[in-house]
């Protein structure tokens, strides 16, 4: 059983960055961050596999950075340059394999805010 508490979500200015943190548990999954803008879908923001490896959604290639801290059990994704357009609720995500599809994570956490404003 995988238990995932978001945290570090909030309002910030177009440009501005913001960290947030995941606690997991540090078993062998990959884990993922998703967002949901308002009236819209599920998708794929990042993800880390138990080797260290990373993919990112092209729209936020080169602006976020996801990573893990194994000794914390933290997952991270830091944001930067926010566009209006990252505005969404955040999730992070555990499942046996990596994927920008929700349907193959079993662990999800509550959410969290992030609201990017101009």
């Amino acid at each position: 059983q995988e238990r995932l508490v978001e945290s570090g979500g909030g309002s910030v200015q177009v440009g501005g960055s913001l960290r947030l943190s995941c606690a997991v548990s540090g078993s062998r999954y990959c884990y993922g961050w998703f967002r949901q803008p308002p009236g819209k879908g599920r998708e794929g923001v990042a993800s880390i596999d138990s080797d260290g490896d990373t993919t990112y959604a092209l729209s936020v290639k080169g602006r976020f950075n996801i990573s893990q801290d194994k000794d914390k059990n933290i997952l991270y994704l830091q944001m930067n340059s926010l566009k209006l357009e990252d505005t969404a609720m955040y999730y992070c995500a555990a499942g046996p394999l990596c994927s920008s599809s929700p349907r193959l994570y079993n662990y999800w956490g509550q959410g969290t805010q992030v609201t990017v404003s101009s």
